[in-house]
């Protein structure tokens, strides 16, 4: 899964891609929010751990990782 995560006051948004399925990170995301103290920890797909203090999310997307990492330019037509 990618998910991509709003952060307050941040032009930049930051992007985490995940073994885990869009329930479980819904379901950290929600834990997060409930305490606006708290922090929101995701694990990516290389054992990197992203923290977020909740009182500075603005927005988290939950997508499909589309498995293919493209590179360089494209002629569609």
């Amino acid at each position: 899964m990618d998910v991509k995560i709003g952060v307050a006051d941040s032009g930049r948004e930051l992007t985490v891609s995940s073994a885990a399925t869009p329930e479980e990170i819904e379901s950290q995301v929600a834990a997060s929010l409930a305490d606006p103290t708290g922090l929101l920890t995701l694990v990516d797909d290389k054992g990197r751990k992203l923290i977020v203090p909740s009182a500075r999310i603005a927005y988290v997307e939950i997508a499909p990782s589309d498995g293919q990492r493209r590179v360089g330019f494209g002629v569609q037509g």
